[in-house]
């Protein structure tokens, strides 16, 4: 049996095409894909090849909320795993976001940033 493979995960945004090239500066992504959603709307696909972030804006107005959400369905952040963790909190930072939380601890050491969105990254390195 083959195991399944994460392919994307869709978000809700105010501006697809800033988070997609903020994502592309702090973590080396591509867009892959830009277009009218079959929902109305616009989304930008951003990620790496086996895998992305689908990011959405629809027509109407939209509300904002804190990405940390502990209720059950909710979603607490999304973990990006990269070789240098000190060159990407420097890209990090250079982009105007604050690094938190850091832990260092098995298997690797992390820090997390809340975007623009109030979207919250965890960003890991296992090296």
């Amino acid at each position: 049996m083959r195991t399944g493979i994460l392919e994307h995960v869709n978000l809700t945004v105010t501006d697809p095409g800033k988070t997609a090239e903020m994502l592309s500066v702090l973590f080396d992504w591509k867009i892959r894909w830009k277009g009218p959603s079959s929902l109305g709307g616009f989304t930008v696909h951003v990620g790496a090849d086996s895998s992305y972030l689908a990011l959405y804006t629809p027509t109407k107005d939209m509300k904002q909320g804190p990405s940390k959400d502990l209720s059950v369905g909710g979603l607490n952040h999304i973990g990006v795993v990269v070789g240098d963790l000190d060159a990407v909190e420097a890209r990090v930072i250079k982009a105007g976001f604050e690094p938190n939380n850091y832990g260092d601890y098995e298997p690797g050491r992390r820090f997390y940033f809340y975007d623009d969105n109030g979207i919250e990254f965890e960003v890991v390195s296992y090296t």
